[in-house]
């Protein structure tokens, strides 16, 4: 079963490497790294092939895998395929008891180390009994000890497998007949790359989710198609929104990220010159050294090496060692608006002497999961009632230093005392935390992100926290809104507490035994008459509180028309609001969207109330953040991140119409969104109005799905509700005419009205088609679904010509994607389902 393989000769062997500038320092300031190399010289051996096949392949011995060889997830038995060195085996490892996980590991080390597993989503464990087989007709599948597929590897190439083989680089391979690979390990990294491997644009690496869980977790590394090699991660618990921390900077310029076996890490150019170099002085052989370098769990990529039994060795330690690591501190890398940060929401997270992250809890909250510290905190204490209850005197403060929460800022203020810091806190029940630093006071909303403690941030972070020995009192049922700062909002409605109640009844015995009754009727009448006045009085002069239980920043009516020059910008206009564009102070962004509503009738408070509840609550990359508001006796005001590209509307049917892949993304962002709103949500919500008017677009021209003003609220475990009609014309699910209980497919109906328009280019409605039967866009395109004429009039942007059953397409540059007639058709059979009359 063995087989010779050497190279052609026209393939230098490892140690005659070509090389460019083989030889000559590399010597250079590296730019946006956080370390100084400015005197760093290294010898970095490069080298370039014309094929691919031969970069791994130097001339060796390998074991042969012939085909209907299986492998089983035992103990007892054989359960992995060694490299001819035996430095590395690929199988099944034990991680649990009866639970296994496929992979390639070092297997002459105690630790067993794992540098590979398959690109499984979810959980990647199977059960003893599970097999991976090497199939008669070439085909290399995982199953469980059900005997259902799990994972299959998906060959590069066309051709047919001969043999399998585990090599001593730690690359694991599928060739044919002609020893020309088909498929290999080293092309589908997971969290780690090792000597002799190459990242080639669009290749990621993901994080596990814990130390033991090696399940996909929130950082990815990636060498993007622009050549920037950067670091991001994905806000948890959800999975919305990325934050990249670290990046190289070289968009247009990077090629390739390398691992030589001289154990230098480095990107290079197409030219092969090196970019950005990322490896300490004085790297490791790999013939003295196990190497690896591994984008952990906690978010930092690292390099590792581990001494081999040799005299050059004798004295090593025999573990792993850190050579070099990438960012210099993770914690105060993210610094991106509403990001969860290295460890979660509410937590903050310090280097340790280790140079390691470590994830903690700020006084008077504790972890989710003491086990997995990376989820975030929750508090454990009722939070401050914001309904008049004097609830403020309940809490207290728990005082840190050199710690921060950027990010979750609603309240900034300037030459402040600590005092009048603290005081100011306490009384606004939206107020988490506060920091005190040089004068300056800036408050913390919940839930707080970014949370890091280091040495150079200074100040004093003053956390509220409910007092050890407080009583919490539910506030009364019958009592009014409350108001932003937490002050009632209640009049002084008479015969409201006992004092009110003996004063009633000493007052009625009086008039009763000395008047008439008639006199007892006028009195009690213009009590509450001057009680009722008094009370929509107050009520039109303090802010009302129509968004109970949110963490929103309160404008004045005064600031927003300061922002917006007294409403002097119209950026558009609905059927009772209209919304301007301004500029304010809110953080890092000083455009904002500001809607006003201008009729203050039922419907319209309705609306304020329903976009309140709704969008303050959610958080997602494909929704518009809600950033403040403003409730001021008859003034209604929202206001928002500004979206630079407008409305999907302008920009699908205006002059300029996006191409097909700008279409795609659109679409795909909108249906992440909806399922947000339908699946993600505490409460889901149905939003009612899908249309281009209400998708805005942001600079990137991602999808935002905006207007939340007909929204419509499930609690938990409901799923249809009865409700008034809602929506615009040409939107609208049949549900609704047929008086029956409204669920989340009115969405659906109305995101395939919008798909379709997406794939035309053209409204819902055109009433001045010079065609009748193409007048009305879902019935045109159901009548051409049901007449196999698919692709007919679809506006692709380009001069590809979409004509049913020909082979016309496109491509990237990268040759990895292609656009034509098949995925035309899969999106209109699509839209069908969404817009048939009576789906399921």
């Amino acid at each position: 079963n063995k087989l010779w393989k050497s190279e052609p000769t026209s393939v230098p062997q490892d140690t005659q490497m070509k090389s460019l500038g083989s030889l000559n320092p590399y010597q250079s300031a590296v730019k946006n790294r956080g370390e100084h190399h400015s005197n760093f010289k290294v010898l970095a051996l490069k080298s370039r092939f014309k094929d691919l096949n031969f970069l791994y392949v130097v001339a060796q011995t390998y074991q042969n895998i012939t085909l209907d060889s299986p492998l089983y997830a035992a103990l007892n038995i054989n359960s992995s395929w060694k490299s001819p060195s035996g430095d590395f085996a690929f199988g099944f490892q034990q991680i649990r008891a009866g639970e296994f996980l496929l992979a390639i590991w070092f297997d002459k080390i105690p630790e067993k180390t794992i540098i590979w597993s398959p690109p499984i989503n979810g959980e990647k464990l199977v059960q003893e009994g599970s097999k991976i087989q090497l199939s008669k007709d070439g085909q290399f599948r995982l199953f469980d000890e059900r005997g259902e597929k799990v994972w299959e590897a998906q060959l590069t190439d066309s051709g047919v497998v001969s043999y399998a083989a585990m090599l001593d680089t730690g690359n694991f391979v599928l060739a044919n007949q002609d020893s020309i690979f088909l498929w290999e390990s080293f092309n589908l990294p997971t969290d780690t790359i090792v000597p002799t491997q190459i990242m080639k644009k669009g290749t990621h690496l993901f994080s596990r989710y814990a130390e033991m869980n090696y399940s996909r977790g929130k950082f990815t590394f990636q060498m993007q198609l622009d050549g920037n090699l950067l670091l991001y991660g994905t806000n948890f618990p959800l999975d919305t929104g990325t934050s990249t921390y670290w990046a190289t900077m070289t968009v247009n310029k990077g090629f390739q990220f390398v691992f030589n076996k001289s154990g230098y890490l480095y990107l290079e150019d197409q030219n092969g010159s090196t970019l950005y170099f990322m490896t300490s002085n004085g790297a490791s052989s790999s013939r003295d050294y196990y190497q690896r370098a591994i984008l952990e769990y906690d978010g930092v990529f690292r390099h590792y090496v581990y001494p081999r039994i040799n005299d050059a060795t004798a004295s090593s330690p025999m573990n792993w060692s850190m050579q070099h690591f990438e960012p210099g501190n993770i914690c105060v890398r993210l610094t991106e608006l509403q990001s969860s940060g290295p460890c979660g929401f509410n937590s903050y997270c310090s280097l340790g002497d280790d140079q390691r992250p470590r994830c903690e809890c700020p006084p008077g909250y504790s972890f989710f999961d003491p086990d997995d510290k990376m989820r975030g905190c929750k508090q454990d204490f009722i939070s401050q009632d914001c309904n008049g209850n004097q609830d403020a005197d309940n809490f207290e403060f728990r005082d840190k230093l050199n710690m921060d929460w950027p990010g979750t800022d609603y309240g900034y203020f300037k030459d402040v005392t600590e005092d009048w810091c603290r005081q100011s806190c306490l009384t606004d029940c939206f107020c988490s935390l506060a920091v005190f630093k040089d004068g300056e006071c800036t408050m913390k909303k919940f839930p707080l992100s970014n949370g890091r403690m280091d040495p150079n941030l200074g100040g004093k972070t003053l956390i509220k926290i409910r007092k050890e020995n407080s009583t919490y009192k539910s506030p009364d049922k019958g009592s009014r809104e409350g108001s932003i700062d937490g002050r009632s909002r209640e009049g002084s409605t008479f015969g409201s507490n006992k004092e009110d109640r003996s004063t009633l009844i000493l007052t009625l015995t009086m008039l009763l035994s000395g008047s008439s009754f008639l006199d007892l009727v006028l009195l009690i009448a213009t009590l509450w008459l001057v009680s009722r006045l008094c009370y929509w009085k107050r009520r039109m002069l303090q802010p009302s509180r129509a968004n109970q239980g949110t963490s929103l920043r309160s404008f004045t009516y005064k600031e927003l028309e300061e922002a917006t020059n007294k409403f002097k910008e119209e950026l558009g206009k609905g059927a009772c609001s209209t919304v301007y564009r301004g500029v304010i102070d809110i953080g890092n962004k000083n455009m904002v969207a500001i809607k006003k509503l201008d009729k203050m009738m039922t419907e319209s408070e309705l609306e304020f109330q329903a976009e309140i509840s709704a969008i303050s609550k959610t958080n997602h990359k494909n929704l518009v953040q809600l950033l403040g508001f403003c409730n001021e006796g008859q003034h209604r005001l929202l206001v928002y991140e500004y979206m630079s590209n407008g409305s999907l509307a302008s920009y699908l049917f205006g002059n300029l119409r996006p191409n097909w892949y700008q279409r795609a993304q659109i679409a795909f962002g909108t249906a992440r969104g909806l399922v947000y709103l339908h699946e993600e949500c505490s409460n889901q919500i149905i939003h009612c109005d899908i249309k281009p008017q209400n998708i805005l677009l942001d600079d990137s021209l991602t999808a935002r799905i905006s207007d939340f003003g007909l929204a419509k609220l499930l609690k938990t475990g409901q799923t249809r509700t009865v409700t008034a009609i809602r929506g615009t014309k040409g939107y609208v699910a049949p549900e609704w005419f047929k008086n029956k209980p409204v669920t989340i497919k009115v969405d659906v109906y109305s995101f395939g009205i919008l798909l379709l328009e997406l794939i035309c280019c053209r409204k819902s409605f055109e009433q001045d088609s010079e065609d009748e039967n193409q007048m009305i866009l879902a019935d045109w395109a159901y009548d051409c679904y049901e007449e196999g004429r698919l692709a007919q009039n679809i506006t692709l942007g380009s001069s590809l010509t979409a004509v049913l059953n020909a082979n016309s397409s496109w491509t990237s540059p990268s040759d990895w994607f292609a656009f034509g007639c098949q995925q035309i058709e899969t999106g209109m059979f699509l839209l069908a389902i969404c817009v048939v009359a009576e789906y399921p």
